[in-house]
């Protein structure tokens, strides 16, 4: 019996990191389809197909881009843009009734992890270890409510606007980032550590997968606590005592995910067969100490 070829959209492929999930996709035995704002970006040159995206902050956005993908065919969209995350979760229901899947957790999941005031409410409100962190600016490391990477954060003693801010206390430790991938019950069946030993722009180019029993249980409570679907990713620290501290929950595939699909299996199977298809998922071993290290490739355009 044939098997169903899926046409799986990802986004943001012109970001430095996104050739990995192209891969993923296509090395799972499906068709790729590449989106972004950039009609010259190199991912539209890896992929099987591409959609040119509209800008997220275009009034008409979600009207543009329905009938992209009825014209392009797509089965499945594996959301990674933060700016329209919410949307997408939003809109899941209605992608459905026209034969589209939205791979990405519910609305309320996803708002309490992309506001950062929201997160720091949510790992105090269940226990879970986290930085001070206050609306005021009363703690040196400032950095918007809604952001991504880097971008807009300062360490500073000056006065700086707080608004759509939050202050919070400076963790000095080892950073984690923990890809984590929830079955179709919301249950974390692979928690993978990674710890980041380079970062640029706010991107993982190197890490190691290690196991720590400590950054796991926390995560299987978040898990416990906030309902998650498909591939997700947790980021704190370890600090010196071997007590953990979370800084923030990114609801979403990752950028340096690529070391935890290594790391265990192409996770966009997984979503295929489980989170689609409704199949068990029989984990692998983790395979701990495997190290990622990034470097920069070129695609000639003839």
């Amino acid at each position: 019996m044939s098997v169903k070829k899926f046409r799986i959209l990802t986004e943001a492929s012109g970001s430095l990191t996104s050739a990995y999930m192209i891969q993923s996709i296509k090395e799972s035995g499906h068709i790729c389809i590449a989106a972004d704002t950039d009609s010259r970006c190199f991912g539209r040159y890896l992929a099987d197909d591409f959609i040119l995206m509209p800008r997220a902050c275009d009034v008409d956005y979600w009207d543009k881009i329905e009938p992209e993908l009825l014209k392009k065919d797509i089965d499945l969209v594996i959301p990674s843009l933060d700016e329209t995350l919410l949307g997408w979760s939003e809109r899941k229901d209605k992608f459905s009734k026209i034969g589209i899947g939205v791979i990405l957790s519910m609305p309320t999941s996803v708002a309490i992890c992309q506001d950062k005031w929201l997160t720091y409410e949510f790992f105090i409100t269940n226990s879970i270890p986290t930085p001070a962190t206050s609306l005021n600016q009363i703690h040196p490391l400032v950095k918007p409510r809604l952001g991504r990477g880097g971008v807009g954060v300062l360490v500073t003693q000056d006065q700086v606007d707080m608004t759509g801010q939050i202050s919070q206390e400076l963790v000095s430790g080892v950073e984690y980032t923990v890809d984590v991938f929830c079955d179709n019950n919301a249950n974390p069946v692979y928690i993978v550590p990674r710890r980041r030993i380079n970062v640029k722009d706010g991107k993982s180019t190197a890490g190691i997968v290690e196991y720590n029993e400590t950054i796991s249980n926390w995560v299987k409570v978040i898990c416990q606590k906030l309902s998650f679907s498909g591939p997700i990713n947790i980021q704190c620290f370890l600090l010196s005592d071997g007590s953990v501290k979370f800084i923030e929950i990114n609801p979403r595939i990752a950028g340096g995910m690529a070391l935890g699909f290594a790391s265990t299996e192409n996770w966009v199977r997984l979503i295929i067969s489980n989170l689609v298809g409704s199949e068990p998922i029989m984990p692998k071993f983790t395979q701990y100490g495997l190290e990622m290290r990034r470097y920069y490739a070129e695609v000639f355009i003839p």
